[in-house]
């Protein structure tokens, strides 16, 4: 359990009290990972929590904390409290008894939904809201510039979506790449209607101007302009008064609801002159109006057209077919009917349909889109195929081994989906000015009219200045500033392979000041191999190469593949495992043939009651080589030593001397010998080493460095490194490391390439600055902009207008990071 406050205190006291608990929880939320997640929720309840985030695979709970509001003792009496309920056999005792048992009943679920029809942020607040007011979601944010909402809690996918349909949107399921596509099809159609209302708008609003200041007084001409603002009011502008009256069945408001009145007033005044006879017709504002709002929303769909590029290539990498060998027999079917352990054919030059594995043929494979690898892959039998990739020059045929959202590809844009939907710290203010602005909005409207009335103004004049506030003060610019930005920078991070887990991260990257590096598969290339093999006095070489290739088949670690290759490689065949058991960060036991084997580091082996100083002598040679000595015990004495070795990764050097540059200290941490960690980390430039260290170690050392100031990055791609990328501020993992690794970090470098680092850190840095201009821009055109239009300086045409402009402004500034 990792404890964080926001005043860079040291805590360690606070850690040690913590010891009996993390006995207590530790075991719990490995039994029953369910109960990390009602520790999470109830923890997020209590004032002066920042942050709660949980990791079951590897009962792992970090909390961010203010002390000012809530103290230390305080947290560890709460701690207490909690972690003695969920404790009990009941895993559902530490929720409120104001809870239904339906919920109770139900696991905590999260939904990715596409949300359509929303016209501005604060759409995206009210659905926020109205979500988070049902006690059955835990988590609801929905942002405006990517249309998507991510919901966490026990509740069903069908009535969250009736929910949100509830206040006038329609949810749409993205769950697989053929919906995906589905979606963006409906996209190009909405940029269609939106172009089509806005060209109808142009066209039928230029004349009726024209009219108004040709012939002012004119019966004829005005019931003209009439019959011209017809189409334009009650068509074009439909969508602004339907999405009105339904956000006033629900008592709220948006910027809809402020396009509606100020157009719905003008054009009814209109009327009513014209039907009395009286003079003073705004049908001209009435169109203008609908015209500037149609024309920003295009050319903002437009844009932000753009800014999903990145996603949408990612989903057009799916092909619509595969070719299925059925009974000797080729069949073309479509992809959702493809299931797993199918027999598919790829041809040259044909995208790969879905994950799979090699069962005949040999190729070359273009996987530049999704790993970031320029180079083309050899695929042979038995290799792994991602979906979307593209065949080179081979036939090949592959065996199914996952469909729909279970594919490598559709994992990838749940990720860049769950990065672009998050919001940043800064994100929380822009909200709640937001969530306040519209109804402030309408007061000041009506201030201004009756400020004017009051100053002796005519009706018209007051009238046409309430108006132009009503439009002026559109808050779309402030809201698009902070997602926008994200949007653009997290699909420009997943081109050069970096996939963020959420935007926070995106932030934190700028702000490091140091980085922990693990060595193997991280500095190194992850791709070691056997150098020597020593076999102790009067055991046999293949017995003892067998039995350590059978006990290390079912571990995922880089040296105990190795081990198993150097055997196969010798035709030595492993055998069957009885019992399995993982000790991260320093080797395994097994069970083989009735007899014990321990592999593993020299410190695992003698806390096992291994003698291995004979082997220890042969070890040091080979530790000064740089090769990693891994240790071999049989039935309780030391059988054998392996020398592996593994060269840095090729621009790994580069990589550390360009995060010296940008004011970063590097650190390595690792669980090999000193002479070995010492021997890599002079090839690569880094001069602070931590060798032999545990997981728990790597853990301690990140806290400790945050209990100093410190802003700490951990990069890493095992079991053991999952602690510590829990509790760094941004965790990065190797996109060729362990699942727990990947499942538990914030970023993944895709094809491992740790100068990855370097270019999301200058490529966050950019984002904040593009934020920063944003809102300085949305703030700094509200600041002004209103005390004009109440000033009477503006008129309602120019009003929306220039509202409509200062949104494509930011959403154009947000593009800039394309360049980048």
């Amino acid at each position: 359990m990792t404890i964080t406050d926001r005043t860079s205190l040291s805590h360690g006291q606070l850690v040690h009290a913590l010891k009996r608990r993390i006995r207590v929880i530790a075991p719990v939320l490995l039994k029953d990972p369910e109960r990390a997640y009602i520790l999470e929720i109830l923890l997020k309840k209590r004032p002066g929590i920042v942050e709660v985030r949980s990791v079951p695979s590897i009962a792992s709970v970090t909390i961010k904390f203010d002390p000012k509001q809530l103290p230390k003792a305080s947290l560890l009496t709460l701690l207490d409290a909690l972690l003695g309920n969920i404790g009990q056999n009941n895993s559902h005792s530490a929720l409120p008894t104001d809870t239904p048992a339906a919920v109770i009943n139900l696991p905590e679920r999260e939904y990715n939904l596409s949300i359509e029809g929303m016209t501005c942020v604060s759409c995206a607040l009210l659905i926020e809201m109205l979500l988070r007011r049902d006690q059955r979601i835990t988590l609801a944010n929905v942002n405006y510039a990517s249309e998507t909402a991510m919901i966490k809690g026990r509740i069903g996918k069908d009535e969250v979506i009736a929910l949100i349909e509830k206040t006038g949107y329609k949810a749409h399921n993205f769950d697989n790449l053929a919906q995906r596509q589905l979606l963006i099809a409906r996209e190009k159609q909405r940029l269609r209607d939106a172009r089509n209302r806005a060209f109808l708008s142009v066209a039928l609003s230029v004349p009726v101007m024209v009219l108004g200041m040709a012939a002012p007084s004119s019966r004829f001409w005005h019931w003209a302009q009439h019959l011209l603002a017809l189409p334009v009011v009650f068509w074009a502008g439909k969508p602004f008064f339907v999405k009105a009256a339904k956000l006033a069945k629900q008592r709220a408001t948006n910027m809809d609801s402020l396009i509606a009145l100020g157009v719905g007033s003008s054009y009814g005044y209109s009327l009513f002159s014209l039907l009395s006879g009286k003079r003073g017709l705004y049908i001209d504002s009435a169109t203008g109006i609908i015209t500037f709002v149609l024309i920003g929303r295009y050319l903002e769909e437009q844009a932000k057209g753009k800014a999903h590029e990145a996603i949408r290539k990612l989903v057009d990498l799916q092909p619509q077919h595969a070719t299925l060998l059925r009974d000797g027999q080729e069949i073309i079917i479509m992809l959702d009917r493809v299931a797993v352990d199918d027999i598919l054919l790829v041809r040259p030059g044909e995208k790969i349909p879905t994950d799979g594995i090699v069962i005949e043929g040999l190729s070359t494979v273009d996987e530049a889109m999704v790993t970031g690898e320029s180079l083309p892959v050899v695929k042979a039998v038995g290799h792994k195929l991602i979906g979307g990739c593209i065949n080179a020059n081979g036939v090949l045929k592959m065996r199914v081994s996952a469909v729909g959202k279970d594919t490598v590809l559709a994992n990838i844009i749940h990720m860049v989906d769950q990065a672009q939907s998050s919001k940043l710290p800064i994100q929380k203010t822009v909200d709640q000015i937001s969530a306040v602005f519209v109804p402030s909005v309408m007061a000041l409207s009506a201030f201004t009219f009756g400020g004017w009335m009051l100053a002796g103004a005519s009706f018209g004049v007051a009238f046409s200045n309430a108006i132009a506030v009503l439009l002026i003060a559109c808050p779309c610019s402030l809201g698009l500033a902070t997602p926008m930005a994200i949007m653009v920078g997290t699909g420009q991070s997943a081109k050069r392979g970096v996939y963020i887990r959420n935007g926070g991260s995106l932030e934190m990257a700028s702000k490091l000041t140091h980085i922990v590096f693990d060595k193997t598969g991280t500095i190194t290339e992850g791709k070691p191999r056997v150098t020597d093999f020593i076999v102790a006095a009067r055991q046999n070489e293949e017995h003892v190469l067998a039995l350590a290739a059978t006990a290390e088949f079912d571990s995922e670690h880089f040296l105990a593949k190795t081990i198993v290759a150097y055997a196969e490689a010798r035709q030595v065949t492993p055998g069957k495992v009885e019992t399995f058991e993982n000790i991260p960060g320093q080797g395994i036991k097994a069970q083989v043939d009735r007899t014990e084997v321990l592999i593993g580091n020299a410190d695992w082996l003698e806390q096992s009651g291994i003698a291995i100083k004979t082997l220890s002598k042969r070890a040091a040679p080979l530790a000064e080589q740089g090769k990693t000595p891994v240790f071999v015990a049989i039935g309780g004495k030391a059988a054998a030593l392996f020398g592996i070795a593994d060269k840095p990764r090729e621009h790994a050097a580069e990589a550390i001397q360009r995060l010296r540059r940008q004011g970063l200290e590097p650190l390595m941490v690792t669980g090999d010998t000193e002479a070995t960690a010492n021997y890599i980390a002079e090839q690569v430039g880094i001069t602070t080493v931590i060798a032999q260290a545990k997981p728990e170690q790597k853990l301690e050392i990140v806290r400790q460095l945050q209990a100093e100031g410190a802003k700490v990055g951990m990069i890493g791609d095992g079991i053991n490194d999952a602690p510590a990328l829990a509790a760094s501020d941004v965790g990065f993992a190797i996109g060729t490391g362990t699942d727990v690794a990947i499942e538990t970090a914030d970023l993944i470098l895709v094809n491992g390439d740790i100068g990855k680092v370097a270019d999301v850190m200058e490529l966050s840095g950019a984002t904040l600055r593009i934020i920063k201009q944003n809102l300085f821009w949305a703030l700094g055109y509200n600041t002004v902009a209103i005390p004009v239009a109440a000033m009477g300086k503006l008129n309602p045409m120019i009003a929306s207008g220039a509202m409509a402009m200062s949104s494509i402004s930011v959403v154009l500034n947000s593009l800039r990071l394309q360049r980048k």
